[in-house]
């Protein structure tokens, strides 16, 4: 475990599951909060001070998924959602609303372990890292865009996002279905050009906002890489 007491946030309104995970959780150590409606999720979530958040999506008032898209407006802290609703399209709206991972109820004690431990100790090594470079730019996550010299740069949510990932990996070249998967929270199917789209797209900003010495290059049966341009 990275932390001695990870702090835990857990949002459900079933009264037996909630007893269950919080009496299951307070056992393994966790530092625990809970509560059993979406508005009151939000506002202890938005407080900070958690590692991680368990939230329900059907919740009485405010949804789960409301509660996550207002959440990722202002903080990033890990979010794994709890479901009844277990189809596909559940799944993938979760993930595009910026959920961490899914967990479709009934679950076991133990896949709850197993999924919290592996994303607790990828917020540890994230946090382990050194600070990303700037790129000469101004990252703004709030508003999921960039600025150069007081200039915002306009970019869509996954310009933002393709643009983050690219950077974290500089001059190194990502694959399309890894884009896919981290950017558009989708497969990658040979005939889908999505990706391709918002890539030009975001070269086409970059170079309108002044920072053509930002390349974004296309590496044969690789994928993109990003790539500062030396300056003469």
């Amino acid at each position: 475990m990275p932390h001695p007491s990870p702090r835990v946030l857990l949002v459900e309104d079933d009264p037996q599951l909630c007893t269950a995970l919080g009496d299951h959780l307070l056992r393994r150590g966790f530092a625990l909060r809970h509560c059993s409606d979406g508005a009151q999720g939000l506002a202890l979530a938005l407080a900070g001070g958690h590692d991680l958040v368990l939230l329900d999506i059907l919740l009485p008032g405010l949804g789960g998924l409301d509660v996550l898209r207002q959440l990722r407006a202002a903080r990033a802290v890990p979010v794994i959602l709890m479901s009844a609703l277990g189809a596909e399209q559940d799944r993938i709206t979760g993930f595009t609303q910026g959920a961490d991972d899914y967990l479709p109820k009934p679950f076991s004690l133990a896949e709850l372990d197993a999924r919290m431990d592996a994303l607790l100790r990828r917020v540890a090594l994230d946090r382990a890292r050194p600070a990303p470079p700037a790129l000469g730019l101004v990252f703004d996550e709030q508003a999921q865009d960039v600025s150069y010299q007081g200039r915002a740069a306009d970019l869509t949510s996954s310009e933002y996002r393709l643009l983050c990932v690219l950077r974290d990996h500089l001059d190194s070249a990502l694959s399309k279905p890894f884009l896919y998967q981290h950017v558009l929270h989708r497969p990658y199917t040979r005939l889908d050009r999505g990706l391709d789209v918002h890539v030009c797209n975001l070269r086409r900003k970059l170079t309108h906002l002044g920072r053509g010495d930002i390349q974004l290059q296309a590496i044969r049966s690789q994928g993109y890489l990003l790539s500062l341009r030396p300056t003469p």
